[in-house]
């Protein structure tokens, strides 16, 4: 039930609004055609249950990877 991943995502993420905006963000990232939005926006809801959506060390990463691809 949707209501249960909300809850287990609100874990890692103390402000509804927030979670929200993350989990709209993710969901227009992750979809797939030809699949329903509703599995994808579930999906996503499980993994932030799972992990911190909004980890700095994730963030770091990107970055150093993003100046790589400028320099190649």
């Amino acid at each position: 039930m949707r209501s249960d991943l909300i809850f287990g995502a609100l874990t890692h993420v103390n402000n509804r609004y927030e979670l929200c905006q993350l989990a709209s963000k993710a969901t227009r990232k992750l979809h797939k055609p030809n699949t329903r939005l509703q599995d994808t926006t579930n999906e996503v809801l499980d993994r932030f249950k799972d992990t911190v959506p909004m980890d700095d060390s994730d963030a770091v990463v990107e970055k150093v990877q993003l100046q790589e691809r400028r320099a190649a």
